[in-house]
């Protein structure tokens, strides 16, 4: 099951924003698994020495560790509304 806003979805809400951005890392690991496992899969199955997948998997991997580094430590979620001066 999805899980459900209480209210109307805002991007300028900050818990909702800091959602948002959990749900993506989320998707991004996933078509990560996804599409490595894969490519590991076809590269045993043929036992093929394809350099390339060593070099997908460790820099799809060092961008997703820099995205969740930036996700759960870096990221500030606390409310933006500051009043703007004129």
């Amino acid at each position: 099951m999805p899980p459900r806003w209480p209210r109307q979805p805002d991007r300028n809400d900050p818990a909702y924003r800091k959602l948002d951005d959990r749900m993506n890392f989320a998707v991004h690991v996933a078509i990560f698994a996804a599409c490595n496992s894969g490519a590991w899969f076809f590269r045993i199955l043929n036992a093929a020495t394809w350099e390339w997948t060593l070099w997908l998997t460790g820099g799809w991997a060092l961008l997703l560790l820099s995205h969740g580094v930036y996700i759960f430590a870096i990221a500030d979620y606390s409310d933006s509304k500051q009043p703007k001066s004129s």
